[in-house]
Protein backbone atom coordinates (compact mmCIF):
# COMPACT_ATOMS: atom_id res chain seq x y z
CA UNK A 1 0.00 0.00 0.00
CA UNK A 2 1.27 3.06 -0.70
CA UNK A 3 2.21 6.16 1.47
CA UNK A 4 0.90 9.39 2.41
CA UNK A 5 2.95 11.99 1.61
CA UNK A 6 1.06 14.95 3.64
CA UNK A 7 3.89 14.84 6.39
CA UNK A 8 5.83 17.05 3.91
CA UNK A 9 3.16 20.17 4.22
CA UNK A 10 2.71 19.15 8.40
CA UNK A 11 5.89 18.13 9.90
CA UNK A 12 8.56 20.96 11.33
CA UNK A 13 10.63 21.64 8.39
CA UNK A 14 13.90 21.64 10.24
CA UNK A 15 13.18 17.97 11.19
CA UNK A 16 12.25 17.08 8.31
CA UNK A 17 14.94 18.29 6.24
CA UNK A 18 17.38 16.81 8.27
CA UNK A 19 15.68 13.48 8.16
CA UNK A 20 15.36 13.71 4.59
CA UNK A 21 18.72 14.71 3.93
CA UNK A 22 20.87 12.22 6.03
CA UNK A 23 19.98 9.79 3.78
CA UNK A 24 20.46 12.21 0.55
CA UNK A 25 23.44 13.01 1.47
CA UNK A 26 25.22 9.72 2.49
CA UNK A 27 23.94 8.54 -0.68
CA UNK A 28 26.12 11.27 -2.43
CA UNK A 29 28.77 10.38 -0.62
CA UNK A 30 28.41 6.70 -1.36
CA UNK A 31 27.79 7.49 -5.26
CA UNK A 32 31.11 9.45 -5.40
CA UNK A 33 32.75 6.26 -4.25
CA UNK A 34 32.03 4.85 -7.82
CA UNK A 35 34.37 7.06 -9.09
CA UNK A 36 36.80 7.97 -6.56
CA UNK A 37 37.40 4.66 -4.84
CA UNK A 38 38.62 3.47 -8.78
CA UNK A 39 40.68 6.22 -9.20
CA UNK A 40 42.08 5.53 -5.80
CA UNK A 41 42.69 2.31 -6.63
CA UNK A 42 44.35 2.71 -10.15
CA UNK A 43 46.33 5.31 -8.60
CA UNK A 44 47.89 3.13 -6.65
CA UNK A 45 48.63 0.33 -9.45
CA UNK A 46 52.43 -0.51 -8.97
CA UNK A 47 54.53 0.89 -11.78
CA UNK A 48 51.87 2.53 -14.11
CA UNK A 49 49.37 3.95 -11.65
CA UNK A 50 50.68 7.76 -12.37
CA UNK A 51 49.46 7.44 -16.30
CA UNK A 52 46.95 4.82 -15.48
CA UNK A 53 44.93 7.59 -12.95
CA UNK A 54 45.71 10.44 -16.29
CA UNK A 55 44.27 7.84 -18.68
CA UNK A 56 41.03 7.47 -16.69
CA UNK A 57 40.70 10.77 -15.72
CA UNK A 58 40.07 11.95 -19.44
CA UNK A 59 37.66 9.32 -19.57
CA UNK A 60 35.35 11.95 -16.67
CA UNK A 61 33.72 14.14 -19.65
CA UNK A 62 32.20 11.28 -21.24
CA UNK A 63 30.88 9.93 -17.92
CA UNK A 64 29.98 13.48 -16.72
CA UNK A 65 27.88 13.36 -20.04
CA UNK A 66 26.33 10.14 -20.07
CA UNK A 67 25.28 11.07 -15.76
CA UNK A 68 23.95 14.52 -17.88
CA UNK A 69 21.73 12.63 -19.78
CA UNK A 70 20.08 11.10 -15.98
CA UNK A 71 19.81 14.12 -15.08
CA UNK A 72 18.28 15.83 -17.89
CA UNK A 73 14.86 13.82 -17.99
CA UNK A 74 15.03 12.96 -14.10
CA UNK A 75 15.99 16.58 -12.44
CA UNK A 76 13.10 17.90 -14.15
CA UNK A 77 10.75 15.34 -13.40
CA UNK A 78 11.14 14.41 -10.19
CA UNK A 79 10.33 17.95 -9.18
CA UNK A 80 7.46 18.44 -10.99
CA UNK A 81 6.21 15.02 -9.88
CA UNK A 82 6.26 16.12 -6.81
CA UNK A 83 4.67 19.35 -7.41
CA UNK A 84 1.70 17.45 -8.85
CA UNK A 85 1.88 15.23 -5.59
CA UNK A 86 1.32 18.81 -3.82
CA UNK A 87 -1.45 19.84 -6.22
CA UNK A 88 -3.58 16.15 -5.85
CA UNK A 89 -2.56 15.08 -9.05
CA UNK A 90 -1.59 11.46 -8.61
CA UNK A 91 -2.65 10.36 -12.67
CA UNK A 92 -0.44 13.19 -13.44
CA UNK A 93 2.65 12.50 -11.59
CA UNK A 94 2.65 8.43 -12.18
CA UNK A 95 2.37 9.80 -16.17
CA UNK A 96 5.49 12.11 -15.32
CA UNK A 97 7.19 8.67 -13.87
CA UNK A 98 6.85 6.47 -16.73
CA UNK A 99 7.49 8.84 -19.18
CA UNK A 100 10.72 9.82 -17.66
CA UNK A 101 11.85 5.68 -17.65
CA UNK A 102 10.98 5.45 -21.56
CA UNK A 103 12.92 8.42 -21.99
CA UNK A 104 16.16 6.87 -20.03
CA UNK A 105 15.65 3.89 -21.90
CA UNK A 106 16.16 5.48 -25.32
CA UNK A 107 18.80 8.14 -24.49
CA UNK A 108 21.06 4.87 -22.66
CA UNK A 109 20.38 2.83 -26.11
CA UNK A 110 21.87 5.79 -28.39
CA UNK A 111 24.49 6.95 -26.21
CA UNK A 112 25.81 2.98 -25.84
CA UNK A 113 25.98 3.10 -29.90
CA UNK A 114 27.63 6.41 -30.19
CA UNK A 115 30.62 5.16 -27.57
CA UNK A 116 31.17 2.45 -28.81
CA UNK A 117 31.59 3.90 -32.21
CA UNK A 118 33.36 6.79 -31.17
CA UNK A 119 34.76 6.33 -27.84
CA UNK A 120 38.54 6.49 -28.90
CA UNK A 121 38.56 9.74 -31.29
CA UNK A 122 36.07 11.65 -28.23
CA UNK A 123 38.73 10.69 -25.87
CA UNK A 124 41.52 11.95 -28.11
CA UNK A 125 39.73 14.65 -28.44
CA UNK A 126 38.91 14.85 -24.59
CA UNK A 127 42.63 15.51 -23.49
CA UNK A 128 44.17 11.95 -24.21
CA UNK A 129 47.51 11.76 -24.73
CA UNK A 130 49.82 8.92 -26.82
CA UNK A 131 50.72 8.07 -22.72
CA UNK A 132 47.61 8.09 -21.77
CA UNK A 133 44.84 7.01 -24.62
CA UNK A 134 44.79 2.74 -24.20
CA UNK A 135 44.48 3.47 -20.85
CA UNK A 136 41.65 5.59 -21.31
CA UNK A 137 40.60 3.13 -23.96
CA UNK A 138 40.59 0.24 -22.24
CA UNK A 139 38.07 1.75 -19.26
CA UNK A 140 35.77 3.47 -21.71
CA UNK A 141 35.16 0.48 -23.83
CA UNK A 142 33.78 -1.54 -20.80
CA UNK A 143 32.04 1.48 -19.05
CA UNK A 144 29.95 1.87 -22.33
CA UNK A 145 28.20 -1.24 -21.84
CA UNK A 146 26.71 -0.46 -18.45
CA UNK A 147 25.17 3.10 -19.65
CA UNK A 148 21.88 1.68 -19.21
CA UNK A 149 22.13 0.60 -15.92
CA UNK A 150 23.69 4.22 -15.19
CA UNK A 151 20.72 6.25 -16.63
CA UNK A 152 17.75 4.25 -14.91
CA UNK A 153 20.18 4.24 -11.73
CA UNK A 154 20.88 7.59 -11.35
CA UNK A 155 17.35 8.80 -13.19
CA UNK A 156 14.95 6.58 -11.61
CA UNK A 157 16.07 6.96 -8.00
CA UNK A 158 15.65 10.69 -8.42
CA UNK A 159 12.03 9.97 -8.32
CA UNK A 160 12.37 7.83 -5.30
CA UNK A 161 13.76 10.47 -3.32
CA UNK A 162 10.94 12.72 -4.31
CA UNK A 163 8.56 10.85 -2.46
CA UNK A 164 10.30 11.29 0.56
CA UNK A 165 11.89 7.95 0.36
CA UNK A 166 15.22 9.23 1.12
CA UNK A 167 16.69 6.28 3.30
CA UNK A 168 15.45 3.61 0.61
CA UNK A 169 16.97 6.17 -2.09
CA UNK A 170 20.36 5.58 -0.02
CA UNK A 171 20.42 2.02 0.20
CA UNK A 172 19.67 1.57 -3.65
CA UNK A 173 23.36 3.65 -3.73
CA UNK A 174 24.88 1.20 -1.29
CA UNK A 175 24.03 -1.39 -2.29
CA UNK A 176 26.20 -0.49 -5.79
CA UNK A 177 28.74 1.12 -3.92
CA UNK A 178 29.62 -1.71 -1.66
CA UNK A 179 29.58 -4.16 -4.65
CA UNK A 180 32.09 -1.67 -6.18
CA UNK A 181 34.77 -1.67 -3.54
CA UNK A 182 34.36 -4.99 -2.75
CA UNK A 183 35.03 -6.13 -6.67
CA UNK A 184 37.58 -3.49 -7.39
CA UNK A 185 40.49 -4.73 -5.77
CA UNK A 186 39.24 -8.61 -7.59
CA UNK A 187 39.50 -7.40 -11.13
CA UNK A 188 42.55 -4.82 -10.70
CA UNK A 189 44.95 -6.73 -8.66
CA UNK A 190 43.42 -10.31 -8.31
CA UNK A 191 42.66 -10.68 -11.74
CA UNK A 192 45.67 -8.42 -13.15
CA UNK A 193 42.75 -6.47 -15.03
CA UNK A 194 44.05 -2.75 -14.53
CA UNK A 195 41.80 -0.13 -15.40
CA UNK A 196 39.32 -2.87 -17.38
CA UNK A 197 38.68 -4.43 -14.04
CA UNK A 198 37.94 -0.97 -12.52
CA UNK A 199 35.28 -0.46 -15.28
CA UNK A 200 33.94 -3.64 -15.06
CA UNK A 201 33.25 -3.56 -11.42
CA UNK A 202 31.52 -0.45 -11.58
CA UNK A 203 28.84 -1.39 -14.55
CA UNK A 204 28.10 -4.52 -12.33
CA UNK A 205 27.56 -2.29 -9.54
CA UNK A 206 25.11 -0.17 -11.28
CA UNK A 207 23.56 -3.07 -12.72
CA UNK A 208 22.60 -4.66 -9.52
CA UNK A 209 21.60 -0.73 -8.01
CA UNK A 210 19.39 -0.60 -11.53
CA UNK A 211 17.81 -3.51 -10.50
CA UNK A 212 16.78 -2.59 -6.86
CA UNK A 213 15.81 0.53 -7.91
CA UNK A 214 13.51 -0.28 -11.23
CA UNK A 215 12.06 -2.94 -8.25
CA UNK A 216 10.95 -0.86 -5.66
CA UNK A 217 9.44 1.23 -8.01
CA UNK A 218 7.32 -1.22 -9.71
CA UNK A 219 6.58 -2.24 -5.83
CA UNK A 220 3.66 -2.02 -3.85
CA UNK A 221 5.63 0.50 -1.15
CA UNK A 222 5.81 3.54 -3.55
CA UNK A 223 3.37 6.30 -4.19
CA UNK A 224 4.50 6.39 -7.43
CA UNK A 225 4.39 3.50 -9.27
CA UNK A 226 5.95 2.48 -13.09
CA UNK A 227 3.07 1.80 -15.22
CA UNK A 228 2.97 0.43 -18.27
CA UNK A 229 -0.04 2.53 -19.49
CA UNK A 230 1.89 5.66 -18.44
CA UNK A 231 4.99 4.62 -20.37
CA UNK A 232 3.90 5.70 -23.61
CA UNK A 233 5.79 9.17 -24.80
CA UNK A 234 3.44 12.24 -24.51
CA UNK A 235 5.16 15.32 -25.00
CA UNK A 236 3.00 17.35 -23.19
CA UNK A 237 4.02 15.64 -20.39
CA UNK A 238 7.82 14.80 -21.08
CA UNK A 239 8.65 18.43 -22.53
CA UNK A 240 8.11 20.20 -19.53
CA UNK A 241 10.32 17.85 -17.28
CA UNK A 242 13.20 18.08 -19.90
CA UNK A 243 12.61 21.96 -19.71
CA UNK A 244 13.06 22.13 -15.86
CA UNK A 245 16.26 19.40 -16.43
CA UNK A 246 18.02 21.71 -18.84
CA UNK A 247 19.80 24.01 -15.80
CA UNK A 248 21.02 20.50 -14.05
CA UNK A 249 22.06 19.06 -18.01
CA UNK A 250 23.72 22.18 -18.89
CA UNK A 251 26.02 22.17 -15.42
CA UNK A 252 27.06 18.72 -15.53
CA UNK A 253 27.20 18.55 -19.33
CA UNK A 254 29.50 21.18 -19.01
CA UNK A 255 31.65 19.81 -16.68
CA UNK A 256 32.67 17.72 -19.72
CA UNK A 257 33.20 20.38 -21.93
CA UNK A 258 35.37 22.72 -18.94
CA UNK A 259 37.07 19.31 -18.45
CA UNK A 260 38.38 19.56 -22.24
CA UNK A 261 39.16 22.93 -21.76
CA UNK A 262 41.57 22.47 -18.65
CA UNK A 263 43.29 19.36 -19.75
CA UNK A 264 44.17 20.67 -23.76
CA UNK A 265 45.37 24.31 -21.73
CA UNK A 266 46.79 22.18 -18.75
CA UNK A 267 48.77 19.79 -21.49
CA UNK A 268 49.75 22.53 -23.28
CA UNK A 269 51.48 24.15 -19.79
CA UNK A 270 52.27 21.54 -17.96
CA UNK A 271 52.23 18.31 -19.47
CA UNK A 272 50.46 14.71 -18.42
CA UNK A 273 51.73 15.75 -14.86
CA UNK A 274 48.95 18.85 -14.77
CA UNK A 275 46.32 16.50 -16.46
CA UNK A 276 46.75 14.17 -13.76
CA UNK A 277 46.66 16.82 -11.04
CA UNK A 278 43.24 17.64 -12.69
CA UNK A 279 42.45 14.49 -12.27
CA UNK A 280 42.98 14.93 -8.27
CA UNK A 281 41.48 18.43 -8.23
CA UNK A 282 38.32 17.29 -9.63
CA UNK A 283 38.20 13.98 -7.22
CA UNK A 284 38.22 16.55 -4.47
CA UNK A 285 36.04 18.70 -5.49
CA UNK A 286 33.44 16.12 -6.44
CA UNK A 287 34.00 15.02 -2.40
CA UNK A 288 33.08 18.58 -1.43
CA UNK A 289 29.99 18.89 -4.08
CA UNK A 290 27.99 15.56 -3.70
CA UNK A 291 27.20 16.05 -0.51
CA UNK A 292 26.00 20.01 -0.99
CA UNK A 293 23.54 18.82 -3.82
CA UNK A 294 22.80 15.56 -0.97
CA UNK A 295 21.64 18.60 0.60
CA UNK A 296 19.59 19.90 -1.96
CA UNK A 297 18.35 16.81 -3.01
CA UNK A 298 16.70 16.23 0.27
CA UNK A 299 14.74 19.53 0.41
CA UNK A 300 13.39 19.27 -3.07
CA UNK A 301 10.83 17.19 -1.81
CA UNK A 302 9.78 19.74 0.86
CA UNK A 303 10.12 22.49 -1.45
CA UNK A 304 8.45 20.83 -4.20
CA UNK A 305 5.16 19.31 -2.40
CA UNK A 306 4.63 22.75 -0.67
CA UNK A 307 5.28 24.67 -3.53
CA UNK A 308 2.38 23.30 -5.16
CA UNK A 309 0.32 22.54 -2.48
CA UNK A 310 1.06 26.93 -2.39
CA UNK A 311 2.15 27.12 1.62
CA UNK A 312 4.48 30.24 0.62
CA UNK A 313 6.07 30.16 4.78
CA UNK A 314 7.12 26.30 4.49
CA UNK A 315 8.75 26.65 1.30
CA UNK A 316 10.65 29.67 2.63
CA UNK A 317 11.63 28.33 5.84
CA UNK A 318 12.66 25.27 3.97
CA UNK A 319 15.23 27.28 1.78
CA UNK A 320 16.75 28.86 4.78
CA UNK A 321 17.38 25.75 6.58
CA UNK A 322 19.03 24.45 3.14
CA UNK A 323 21.09 27.39 2.70
CA UNK A 324 22.13 26.96 6.51
CA UNK A 325 22.90 23.44 6.25
CA UNK A 326 25.18 24.06 3.45
CA UNK A 327 27.03 26.64 4.70
CA UNK A 328 27.93 24.72 7.52
CA UNK A 329 29.14 21.78 5.48
CA UNK A 330 31.11 23.92 2.77
CA UNK A 331 32.75 26.44 4.98
CA UNK A 332 34.67 23.47 7.15
CA UNK A 333 35.27 21.29 3.64
CA UNK A 334 37.11 24.52 2.23
CA UNK A 335 39.43 25.21 5.53
CA UNK A 336 40.57 21.52 5.72
CA UNK A 337 41.32 21.43 2.24
CA UNK A 338 43.19 24.97 2.24
CA UNK A 339 45.21 23.64 5.42
CA UNK A 340 46.01 20.01 4.64
CA UNK A 341 46.16 20.02 0.60
CA UNK A 342 48.60 17.15 0.48
CA UNK A 343 46.52 14.79 2.75
CA UNK A 344 44.15 15.02 -0.06
CA UNK A 345 46.27 14.79 -3.01
CA UNK A 346 47.82 11.53 -1.11
CA UNK A 347 44.63 9.71 -1.09
CA UNK A 348 44.61 9.49 -5.01
CA UNK A 349 48.04 8.77 -5.78
CA UNK A 350 51.52 7.24 -3.85
CA UNK A 351 53.74 9.45 -6.30
CA UNK A 352 55.50 12.03 -4.37
CA UNK A 353 56.33 14.00 -7.43
CA UNK A 354 52.43 14.28 -8.46
CA UNK A 355 51.18 15.46 -4.69
CA UNK A 356 53.98 17.87 -4.49
CA UNK A 357 52.61 19.23 -7.90
CA UNK A 358 48.89 19.02 -6.78
CA UNK A 359 48.86 20.35 -3.03
CA UNK A 360 49.32 24.19 -4.20
CA UNK A 361 46.82 23.96 -7.60
CA UNK A 362 44.52 21.97 -4.87
CA UNK A 363 44.73 25.38 -2.67
CA UNK A 364 43.95 27.75 -5.42
CA UNK A 365 41.44 25.55 -7.13
CA UNK A 366 38.72 25.32 -4.33
CA UNK A 367 39.60 29.11 -3.10
CA UNK A 368 36.20 29.64 -2.97
CA UNK A 369 34.79 26.36 -2.21
CA UNK A 370 33.54 27.64 1.14
CA UNK A 371 30.80 30.20 -0.57
CA UNK A 372 29.52 27.67 -2.68
CA UNK A 373 26.96 26.43 -0.46
CA UNK A 374 24.71 29.79 -1.35
CA UNK A 375 25.41 28.76 -5.28
CA UNK A 376 23.62 25.27 -4.55
CA UNK A 377 21.06 26.03 -2.32
CA UNK A 378 19.66 28.75 -4.84
CA UNK A 379 20.26 26.48 -7.53
CA UNK A 380 18.44 23.73 -5.95
CA UNK A 381 15.54 26.12 -4.95
CA UNK A 382 15.09 27.13 -8.58
CA UNK A 383 14.83 23.70 -9.78
CA UNK A 384 12.64 22.92 -6.54
CA UNK A 385 9.97 25.60 -7.55
CA UNK A 386 10.09 24.89 -11.34
CA UNK A 387 11.27 28.00 -12.30
CA UNK A 388 13.47 26.59 -15.71
CA UNK A 389 14.64 30.03 -16.81
CA UNK A 390 16.92 31.36 -13.82
CA UNK A 391 18.09 27.72 -13.15
CA UNK A 392 19.09 27.68 -16.79
CA UNK A 393 20.62 30.90 -16.48
CA UNK A 394 22.47 30.39 -13.44
CA UNK A 395 23.69 27.76 -15.30
CA UNK A 396 24.98 28.96 -18.07
CA UNK A 397 26.48 31.86 -16.75
CA UNK A 398 28.84 30.17 -14.17
CA UNK A 399 30.01 27.96 -16.91
CA UNK A 400 29.96 28.89 -20.41
CA UNK A 401 29.87 32.41 -19.64
CA UNK A 402 32.86 33.21 -16.99
CA UNK A 403 34.89 29.28 -16.36
CA UNK A 404 35.58 28.57 -20.25
CA UNK A 405 36.89 32.28 -21.01
CA UNK A 406 38.87 32.54 -18.28
CA UNK A 407 40.57 29.13 -18.38
CA UNK A 408 42.12 30.84 -21.83
CA UNK A 409 42.57 33.95 -20.56
CA UNK A 410 43.88 33.58 -16.98
CA UNK A 411 47.07 32.24 -18.66
CA UNK A 412 47.41 35.78 -20.58
CA UNK A 413 47.42 37.79 -17.24
CA UNK A 414 49.31 35.71 -15.55
CA UNK A 415 52.36 34.74 -17.85
CA UNK A 416 54.53 33.96 -15.06
CA UNK A 417 53.18 30.40 -14.08
CA UNK A 418 50.44 29.76 -17.11
CA UNK A 419 49.84 26.34 -15.12
CA UNK A 420 48.21 27.58 -12.17
CA UNK A 421 47.18 30.85 -14.38
CA UNK A 422 44.70 28.28 -15.55
CA UNK A 423 43.96 26.28 -11.53
CA UNK A 424 42.78 29.88 -10.98
CA UNK A 425 40.27 30.55 -13.66
CA UNK A 426 37.98 28.19 -11.70
CA UNK A 427 37.72 30.18 -7.98
CA UNK A 428 37.61 33.44 -10.26
CA UNK A 429 34.59 31.94 -11.91
CA UNK A 430 33.21 30.90 -8.80
CA UNK A 431 33.36 34.03 -6.94
CA UNK A 432 31.90 35.85 -9.50
CA UNK A 433 28.78 32.76 -10.19
CA UNK A 434 27.84 33.11 -6.72
CA UNK A 435 27.56 36.41 -6.60
CA UNK A 436 25.14 36.57 -9.78
CA UNK A 437 23.00 33.45 -8.34
CA UNK A 438 22.42 35.30 -5.02
CA UNK A 439 21.73 38.60 -6.42
CA UNK A 440 19.28 36.97 -8.82
CA UNK A 441 17.72 34.20 -6.32
CA UNK A 442 16.80 37.47 -4.00
CA UNK A 443 14.58 38.76 -6.29
CA UNK A 444 12.94 35.73 -8.43
CA UNK A 445 12.67 33.97 -4.74
CA UNK A 446 10.67 36.77 -3.54
CA UNK A 447 8.09 36.60 -6.98
CA UNK A 448 7.52 33.69 -6.58
CA UNK A 449 6.13 33.79 -2.81
CA UNK A 450 4.18 36.93 -3.25
CA UNK A 451 2.47 35.06 -6.26
CA UNK A 452 2.17 31.81 -3.53
CA UNK A 453 0.48 33.88 -1.23
CA UNK A 454 -2.27 35.49 -4.30
CA UNK A 455 -0.65 39.32 -3.51
CA UNK A 456 0.65 39.52 -7.61
CA UNK A 457 0.44 37.28 -10.74
CA UNK A 458 2.81 34.76 -11.02
CA UNK A 459 5.59 35.66 -13.72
Amino acid sequence: MSQDRSFLATEPVGKLLLRLAIPTVAAQVINMLYNIVDRVYIGHIPGEGALALTGVGVCMPIILIVSAFAALVASGGAPRASIAMGEGDHDKAESILGNCFTLLILIAVVLTAILLAFGRPLLLAFGASENTIEYAAAYMNLYAVGTIFVQLTLGMNMFITAQGFATTGMLSVLIGAVCNIALDPVFIYGFHMGVRGAALATILSQALSCVWVVRFLCGKKTNLRIRTRCMRLQPSVFLPCLALGLATFIMQASESVISVCFNSSLLQYGGDTAVGAMTILTSVMQFAMLPLQGFGQGAQPIISYNFGAKNAGRVRAAFFCLLRCCLCFSIPVWALIQLFPSVFASIFTSDPALVAFTAPALRIYALILGLFGIQISCQMTFTSIGNAKSSILVAVMRKFILLIPLIYLMPALFPADKTMAVYMAEPVADFLSVCFAATLFFFQFRRALRAMRGETAPA
